[in-house]
């Protein structure tokens, strides 16, 4: 019998043999609408918003390593997606289950389970600005901090973007003082 670990190696493993073999990825937009504000309170200020459907068929990935510039809202209406933070944390959501990605935050998304998983995504953030932005080369980040608690210990020298740390307390004021996510790296100009 498949353990969720079993499942998650074999899933990674066979992205990565896909990455290499240079096959595209099999998450589909089923439908995508945006619209824009001069005020959104959650950004404080003007907003784009985008709401989506996204189908990820069994045993695909939504992409390789990325973040979102802003808010992502995320319901996940059928099975089950995993989401893999570049921090090395994994958690699955199934249908009926909602979270958020943290503004920011590098990740990328599994199906592991035994139906295509369909989620909503709400995306807000800044005016002009692509909902998702991939590393070049499928680069694996940790970041960027979303809580003081990820600090604590040696919690802040896993931190790598958009910035490292050179202890605890830089780590803390990088949270307190937190810069809104800019875009860092080249568009994918297919998302």
């Amino acid at each position: 019998m498949w353990t969720k670990v079993s499942r998650l190696k074999l899933a990674l493993g066979i992205s990565i043999t896909l990455l290499l073999i240079g096959v595209a990825y099999a998450a589909i937009v089923l439908e995508r609408y945006d619209g824009t504000s001069e005020h959104i309170g959650l950004w404080k200020g003007p907003s784009a918003l985008t709401a989506r459907t996204l189908k990820t068929p069994v045993g695909e990935t939504t992409g390789p390593w990325h973040y979102h510039p802003g808010f992502v809202y995320n319901v996940v209406r059928q099975g089950t997606i995993t989401i893999e933070d570049g921090c090395g944390a994994v958690q699955s959501f199934s249908a009926g289950q909602a979270f958020e990605t943290s503004e920011g935050r590098v990740h990328r998304a599994y199906n592991l389970g035994a139906e295509d998983a369909i989620e909503s995504n709400m995306f807000v953030g800044p005016p002009d600005r692509p909902i998702t932005v991939f590393f070049p080369d499928d680069q694996r980040r940790c970041g960027p901090p979303s809580k003081v608690q990820e600090c604590r210990e040696d919690g802040w020298s896993t931190f790598n973007f958009p910035t490292s740390f050179a202890n605890r307390e830089e780590c803390v004021a990088f949270i307190k003082n937190r810069p809104r996510v800019r875009v860092l790296v080249p568009l994918d100009p297919l998302r």
